[in-house]
């Protein structure tokens, strides 16, 4: 009996651990029809996740005129500068300009005691004028001498001296009015005129001041303004193609701010330096500029963009559009199905903005020009317009919108 009631709760014991066993099988099966069934419904129903878009901004491949343009930096010069100095001794008696004016050639510009030079100037007038009076004179005595002679009551010998005589007062005449000329000149001098119309400086004298005309220092400069001038340097392996564009028509020649971002003034090629710069290696070049709003100013720095060619119809690219790679120059051109392609290309001429593009793309083509660094070929992307300089905020935040995946790049 005893045995039989062990046997009896040994076969209890195994039924509630095959009960137990069962319903943790079947809690597992419900939860995995629950949670893993549906997933796997899901995943079978929608396919696997399509990859993310990539966002980037294009540009139309397009065809026109290339201006080829040397870039410099120079600096304004007065076309002409001079600096007035006195060319009689005296002592000033009155300034007639202001400091920064606008002269016109001549103009009074100081006046010096004029009275020792008028004094001057009589005395040797009125000695032409005695002169003159001797010489009439002797011209009656001369003539009577003639008559005389002729009647045999004068000498020959006092009719030639007589001759003499009024040969040497012309002679004196002539020279008294060279000393008139010479005296009117010192007189005009005593009054300093404008030599060119330009701008004046700061004064150097004031009145009471004593000039020379030995003096070293001057009494004010004068710059010309218009037209004025800017000097610059060019690179000497542009020096053909600049001589060749300079000798067969003008070359223009814009000032531009020295941040870059205005014109200031358009001008013209006008001189080109006969040596080369060694230590450089530079050419030095003068553009003349008509200034008539003054924009320019003497010494100040400006940089300059000289055309010296223009290539017609050729395929134009944004520069930002040129990648660099293992193999050379390439581009990344958005197909009809939103996928990219790099695609290798040859530049030719290019500056910061465009680059003529010789071969590889076709007109109307999209370059993908901003956000590349996250694509390669077949990469899917989100392709919007570059937008023009006039919406230029725009750009900025369609830049701003494309950043985000560059950063996450660079993260």
């Amino acid at each position: 009996m005893v045995e039989n009631g062990k046997n009896g709760r040994k076969h209890r014991g195994r039924g509630w651990l095959l009960v137990a066993m069962l319903a943790v099988a079947i809690l597992g099966y419900q939860g995995w029809r629950e949670w893993g069934g549906h997933a796997s419904t899901g995943s079978t129903a929608t396919g696997p996740a399509a990859p993310p878009r990539i966002p980037v901004a294009y540009s139309n491949v397009r065809e026109a005129d290339y201006p080829v343009y040397v870039h410099g930096i120079g600096t304004v010069s007065a076309f002409k500068t001079v600096t007035v100095k006195s060319r009689v001794d005296g002592a000033i008696t009155k300034v007639l300009f202001r400091q920064g004016q606008i002269v016109r050639q001549g103009d009074p510009l100081v006046e010096i005691d004029r009275r020792p030079y008028q004094a001057s100037f009589d005395q040797v007038v009125a000695k032409k004028a005695q002169d003159q009076a001797n010489l009439k004179n002797n011209q009656l005595i001369l003539e009577r001498y003639q008559s005389l002679v002729a009647k045999d009551f004068q000498s020959r010998e006092n009719l030639d001296t007589q001759q003499a005589l009024v040969e040497q007062l012309k002679a004196q005449i002539q020279g008294d009015q060279a000393a008139i000329d010479s005296a009117k000149v010192n007189l005009d001098y005593a009054t300093i005129s404008s030599p060119i119309t330009g701008r004046v400086g700061f004064r150097l004298i004031d009145p009471g001041n004593i000039v020379h005309a030995a003096d070293s220092t001057g009494i004010v400069t004068i710059a010309q303004l218009q037209p004025i001038a800017v000097e610059f340097t060019a690179p000497q392996d542009r020096l053909q193609a600049i001589a060749k564009a300079f000798d067969g028509s003008q070359v223009p020649v814009d000032a531009i701010s020295s941040d870059g971002r205005r014109t200031l003034a358009h001008g013209q090629l006008v001189a080109i330096n006969n040596t080369v710069d060694l230590a450089s290696g530079t050419i030095g070049l003068k553009a003349r500029f008509d200034n008539n709003d003054n924009v320019l100013w003497p010494g100040l720095s400006v940089s300059t963009r000289m055309r010296i060619d223009t290539l017609k119809q050729v395929i134009l690219i944004p520069a930002n559009g040129v990648m660099h790679g293992p193999d050379g120059l390439f581009t990344y051109v958005i197909g009809d199905d939103s996928k990219v392609s790099a695609r290798p290309i040859q530049v030719g001429a290019s500056d910061d903005d465009r680059a003529v593009v010789l071969s590889g793309l076709g007109v109307g083509q999209k370059v993908v020009v901003a956000g590349q660094s996250r694509l390669q070929d077949g990469t899917l992307v989100d392709a919007r317009p570059m937008l023009p300089d006039s919406e230029a905020p725009m750009a900025s935040n369609a830049s701003a919108e494309i950043a985000p995946a560059s950063a996450k790049r660079a993260d």
